[in-house]
């Protein structure tokens, strides 16, 4: 089957889909993303994707953009017609196309592009074995609440963790502090049990499965608590792991070559990743 690509406001082959030379996206990075899970057919926690993009787009002032009812519309039928039943639903909008300048153009129309594809079953030994990460200076700009395109410096840091032979690269700020993944938040389990992970401030993207993961996790009654920590406390956790949309919840049992206590997923990791596994499984 052809792979089909929804493109400002039709669908075409993916190795035809293409937008201007000059929009905004592809000369400023001026837009906005969100990649929603796709699991058994149904879209994983849609309407905080949405909610988020809505507020990406408000923060960016790009006004004029499709409504919730028709987007969803179109996700679904990307979906469809890529007859992805496991995967992922990408969107991007953009400001739209204009004659190259750095200000806002007066009249422009916002650029949809929505695309699909099926995954690959994960790897059972990262849900099993954990995962490891290095550390990396952030070298992001300041507005990292907003899921912009804007992603050179995440791209900068997830090779250094591939050449590194790491999964993930956690951001660190001038503070010594963990602000998040280069595509994931980042938690860690105190020693005395308590869950930890950074507050939705401007320094980290409020991801959904952290949100979603947030929700369980009172549910369930464990200590929580909504603050930084550092590379060193993180080292001498409990536990830590990461959430993301793609990665689910992953243990991480070694930061830069350091393992977080014996090396091995925790028992608090591993119940809150089967927790989530069930809710993204079930049908909103």
């Amino acid at each position: 089957m052809s792979r089909i690509a929804y493109v400002d406001g039709s669908y075409r082959p993916h190795r035809d889909a293409a937008v201007h030379i000059e929009d905004r996206g592809y000369q400023f990075a001026d837009g906005v993303y969100e990649v929603i899970a796709v699991k058994g057919g149904h879209l994983v926690d849609e309407v905080l994707h949405l909610a988020r993009l809505r507020r990406s787009l408000h923060e960016l002032r790009i006004e004029g953009t499709v409504g919730d009812g028709p987007l969803k519309i179109v996700l679904r039928e990307v979906v469809r017609r890529n007859g992805v039943v496991d995967g992922i639903v990408y969107l991007q909008i953009t400001r739209g196309a204009a004659p190259r300048d750095h200000g806002f153009p007066k009249a422009t129309r916002p650029i949809l592009v929505v695309t699909s594809r099926r995954a690959r079953p994960p790897d059972p030994r990262l849900g099993r074995d954990g995962i490891s990460v290095i550390t990396v200076p952030d070298l992001r700009w300041q507005r990292c609440d907003i899921k912009s395109i804007a992603l050179v410096a995440n791209v900068i840091g997830k090779q250094q963790a591939r050449e590194a032979g790491a999964y993930e690269a956690w951001q660190v700020d001038a503070l010594g502090q963990v602000t998040e993944g280069t595509s994931t938040n980042a938690w860690i389990v105190t020693t005395d049990g308590v869950v930890v992970t950074r507050a939705a401030d401007s320094a980290i993207l409020n991801g959904v499965t952290r949100l979603a993961l947030i929700d369980i996790i009172g549910r369930a009654g464990y200590r929580f608590e909504l603050r930084p920590f550092t590379v060193a406390e993180a080292k001498y956790a409990r536990e830590a792991f990461l959430t993301s949309t793609t990665t689910d919840v992953l243990a991480v049992v070694a930061i830069d070559d350091h393992p977080v206590a014996d090396g091995k997923p925790g028992p608090l990791s591993r119940k809150l990743r089967d927790s989530y596994l069930s809710h993204a499984a079930a049908p909103a």
